[in-house]
């Protein structure tokens, strides 16, 4: 059983790699949308001091969500795994591309019975037009605002920017609220699918 989830682990991240490629051309660089993305250039890697670690309980929240509706944490415990995927700012090229990327993936968040959270400190409207144009069908996961009080839930996870942005960070929590993994990204780069889906597979463990 687990030789096959390595191997379809594997195959995944294959098809991940051969399927965003086009997706950059698709969403980030098509005429349509590069019009709208903002480039800032290449930026500090990392600027903030993270205070998290694994084995640490996470910090509970509640922030709204561009259906409307409050979105908190303490939702899923014990109901399912939750990645959260902090990115620094809507209409970004490297935000653009990420998360259409877990959009294509979502078998792989299924196979491991977990939740993919989307946050920015951007505020609601943004969110909204970011996120339709950046898929038709829209992002199957929640996408949340960290407006207000500003950067106040990338704060609790110690990676709230100089600049009032968040890092690029990944949060990995299994179903008793407790932090399995972190991934507080060069800023300037995606984070590799591949070491997000084996520590998926390690919640299994």
């Amino acid at each position: 059983m687990r030789a096959e989830r390595i191997l379809w682990v594997c195959v995944a991240c294959v098809l991940f790699a051969a399927v965003l490629r086009p997706i950059g051309t698709a969403h980030g660089g098509s005429a349509a949308f590069r019009d709208t993305i903002y480039d800032p250039g290449r930026l500090k890697p990392l600027d903030s001091n993270p205070t998290l670690k694994v084995g640490d309980v996470a910090p509970d929240f509640t922030l709204p969500s561009i259906t409307g509706n409050p979105v908190s944490l303490h939702d899923y415990r014990g109901r399912a795994n939750v990645v959260i995927s902090f990115v620094p700012a809507a209409w970004t090229p490297v935000c653009s591309d990420q998360w259409p990327g877990y959009n294509i993936m979502k078998g792989l968040f299924d196979r491991n019975d977990a939740i993919l959270l989307g946050i920015t400190v951007d505020n609601i409207p943004t969110l909204y037009a970011w996120t339709r144009q950046m898929s038709e069908k829209g992002l199957w996961f929640p996408v949340l605002s960290d407006f207000y009080p500003h950067g106040a839930v990338a704060s609790k996870y110690g990676i709230l920017r100089t600049n009032g942005e968040s890092e690029r960070a990944l949060f990995v929590i299994d179903r008793k609220g407790v932090i399995r993994y972190i991934d507080v990204h060069d800023i300037n780069k995606r984070p590799r699918l591949e070491d997000l889906a084996r520590a998926l597979q390690n919640l299994q463990n």
